[in-house]
């Protein structure tokens, strides 16, 4: 797909980004604020995805401790996350503000070449991370990954793969896995949905092959035996997740589902500090240490100059998968 065409797939609802605004003007009234008196949290995702919910969950700690006294999550759609951030951009010095983000977004990033990225609003932390993993239907006869990887290798367009959006960590994944097996990963058969039950729904039906997605999307599936579950993509084994990864089935990859949290551009050094300790604060919750378990999140908490190095690497790692796709 040429970037022209990408282009206008992502920015083809623009037309959204003035009733955001209005959104996040709507939830921010009543002059300066503190984040200790009223936080806003934008979610740059429709309600129900994994940003909403990392946001809403967020919320429910921060409240459960009084952390800040009155917590909203705002609702950004659109463009991986792009649209949002680009809103969040504008919101220069507000110090009662944070915007969930993670890998989908600097793949989104790279595919708009929108001329916004996480370097225009100030990053604080990486939070938790989940995991993809690769699904066929129970009757499949693909056993294991290496069964599924000589079919894949043998007949890459007829062997499609159901996933995410495109530049997206499942979409990303399978880029590297292609390149790890040999393959090119421009002839990925990578058939994109807008969420993991719209791909589960095409796996069981036969209309792909396979499906990529978050464990915790598939992991009823995968217990009630409709799905068998090749590999996911941690770098160690999880506990509690009978299942191998891509490492242990034999083929070196591993990617990591990261979300985290930005500040407002030109915030204070104290305003960030304040932020940061906010967040710390929450991490520390019940309701977090819950949440986590709940969505099968791994606690993945960096901050300051280690998560710089980490989002340098993040983001040139995923430049080079997007241009090795072809997007």
């Amino acid at each position: 797909m040429r970037n022209n065409t990408v282009k206008r797939i992502l920015f083809g609802g623009a037309v959204a980004v003035v009733t955001a605004l209005a959104l996040v003007n709507a939830a921010s009234t009543g002059g300066e604020s503190t984040a200790r008196s009223k936080l806003v949290l934008m979610a740059p995702a429709s309600p129900g995805g994994g940003w909403d919910g990392f946001a809403r969950e967020s919320q429910q700690a921060i409240k459960s401790d009084g952390i800040s006294n009155n917590v909203q999550v705002v609702n950004v759609p659109g463009a991986g996350g792009t649209i949002g951030l680009s809103q969040f951009a504008q919101m220069e010095g507000r110090s009662d503000m944070l915007m969930v983000t993670g890998g989908v977004m600097i793949g989104a990033v790279e595919l708009a070449d929108s001329g916004v990225g996480l370097d225009d609003v100030t990053p604080l932390v990486r939070m938790s991370d989940d995991y993809s993993v690769i699904v066929v239907p129970a009757d499949s006869p693909y056993e294991d990954l290496g069964d599924f990887v000589e079919a894949w290798k043998s007949d890459p367009g007829g062997t499609s793969i159901a996933g995410g959006s495109l530049g997206g960590i499942d979409h990303l994944l399978m880029g590297m896995v292609a390149e790890e097996v040999g393959m090119d990963p421009r002839d990925v058969n990578y058939i994109p949905y807008s969420g993991g039950g719209e791909a589960i729904t095409s796996v069981l039906s036969g209309t792909t092959s396979a499906a990529v997605s978050g464990y915790n999307e598939l992991s009823d599936q995968i217990e009630a035996g409709n799905l068998r579950a090749l590999a996911i993509s941690s770098e160690e084994p999880l506990e509690g997740i009978d299942v191998p990864t891509f490492k242990e089935a034999g083929v070196d990859a591993a990617m990591a589902n990261w979300r985290g949290l930005a500040a407002a551009p030109g915030i204070s050094d104290a305003d960030k500090a304040e932020l940061v300790e906010i967040i710390k604060e929450y991490r520390q919750t019940e309701h977090w240490q819950d949440a986590l378990e709940r969505n099968d999140w791994t606690d993945s908490f960096m901050v300051g100059e280690e998560f710089d190095r980490f989002l340098e690497q993040e983001t040139a790692t995923t430049k080079e998968l997007v241009e090795g796709l072809g997007l």
